[in-house]
């Protein structure tokens, strides 16, 4: 019979560290990882045939759970005409012309193939836009693994310690600022310093790749003040929370209109995608318009695509998103309960249908504050929790999510294995 262990024993001859994305080897939080066969519903079922509830989700795209019917159903309807085409087809503009419905700062978008490609191709946008070569970024954002943004970056990166990756020329992060979030007055001596030299800011609204950090009351609204005043860009990183937290993002939900978003995970609907959009005018700079180069063998392929718009279209149906918060406040309380009844330090941010666990006796307002959280405690909850069948991140850097399949027996579930597990 296959098992986890012996795939992952095959995994390590052929792969760099038994797997294709750092995070799922467990190293942060000890032992080895589970492979998974099958999911269906906020379910998953291992190559050992144990079912996990899971707060994964795909690291965010699964808001619908997995396997979700109409989404297959979209699928294998494409499927029938084809899986790739090299030249436009209709599903691509369906999925622009939902994207520009929806997110309000959206007049234009291009498709591409994933979060990094998205993020990648702002920043250069951006640059190629207003002619600087600056970009600030905050520590503990993680914007995909781009050269330039791998400095002092969340996910993987935070996770593995090695924030700073070999193989970033010390010159292409030369033109990367780093500040700490939710610091206001680093950020406009940033802009004092070298505001003729920045072409924007780019940030996660919400942080969610060192925990899940919150912005200050008005925080983000002095990014979109000082980007106005000085002709920087300021750019939403919204692929974890576009469409997760709102129709319309964090920019829906805050009220503020970047001038370029990054899109991913919800609108692939489980498959790869990407995505980035803003005010016409600085999308028109882009090929074959304009002299910003850009372009994707597969971007706007049709699967992809099918996939996605059954996702947004279940969104619009059923506007899950106070189900999905009750969701998340009910575990946040279970688990703030539990540890205080411990006397275990713990803060849960939580928005919506996501959440985060620092073993802290402060709130985690930037990366420093998350990586000086005691991470002993989250390794123990992590095991304890996985084997009575939670599957939370494997990292205590990482955000959990719930989707709409998570129903209350899954969730009821959940908070009576979380508070178990603090039975330290």
């Amino acid at each position: 019979m296959i098992s986890s262990e012996n795939l992952f024993d095959r995994a390590r001859r052929v792969i760099p560290g038994g797997v294709n994305s750092p995070v799922r080897a467990f190293r942060s939080v000890g032992g080895s990882p589970f492979f998974t066969k099958s999911a269906d519903g906020c379910r998953l079922i291992t190559a050992d045939d144990r079912e996990l509830i899971d707060y994964v989700c795909t690291w965010g795209p699964a808001i619908h759970g997995h396997n979700h019917p109409k989404i297959r159903q979209a699928v294998a309807e494409a499927l029938e005409k084809g899986t790739s085409f090299g030249t436009p087809n209709p599903y691509e503009v369906t999925m622009a012309e939902l994207l520009v419905e929806l997110v309000p700062s959206v007049e234009k978008v291009r498709m591409v193939n994933s979060g990094t490609e998205a993020t990648m191709s702002a920043i250069r946008l951006a640059r190629g836009f207003t002619g600087r070569s600056k970009i600030i970024k905050f520590a503990g954002c993680y914007h995909g693994h781009v050269d330039s943004l791998l400095v002092k970056a969340g996910s993987g990166a935070l996770t593995f310690g090695n924030p700073d990756s070999a193989g970033v020329p010390a010159g292409f992060a030369a033109e990367t600022i780093v500040l700490p979030y939710n610091d206001e007055t680093a950020l406009r001596e940033a802009f004092a310093s070298n505001g003729e030299d920045i072409a924007g800011i780019i940030v996660e609204s919400y942080p969610a790749n060192c925990g899940l950090i919150l912005p200050k009351p008005g925080f983000l609204q002095t990014m979109r003040e000082i980007c106005t005043s000085s002709g920087a860009l300021l750019i939403f990183d919204e692929v974890m929370t576009g469409f997760r937290l709102a129709l319309g993002g964090v920019q829906e939900v805050e009220g503020i209109k970047p001038d370029l978003t990054a899109m991913g995970k919800i609108i692939g609907g489980g498959l790869p995608v990407g995505a980035f959009g803003g005010r016409a005018e600085i999308m028109d700079c882009l090929a074959p318009e304009g002299k910003v180069y850009q372009a994707g063998t597969l971007s706007g392929n049709p699967l992809a695509m099918a996939a996605g718009i059954a996702a947004l279209q279940l969104l619009k149906e059923e506007m899950p998103y106070n189900r999905l918060a009750d969701a998340g406040a009910q575990i946040r309380d279970a688990l703030l309960s539990a540890a205080k009844g411990k006397g275990i330090p713990l803060q849960v941010p939580q928005t919506g249908s996501m959440f985060a666990l620092f073993f802290t006796e402060n709130t985690v307002e930037n990366f420093d504050h998350a990586t000086s959280s005691e991470t002993g405690h989250f390794k123990t909850i992590f095991h304890r929790a996985l084997e009575a069948g939670v599957y939370l991140p494997p990292s205590p850097f990482e955000t959990c999510f719930i989707s709409t399949a998570h129903d209350k027996s899954a969730i009821d579930r959940t908070c009576e294995v979380l508070t178990a597990s603090f039975n330290f």
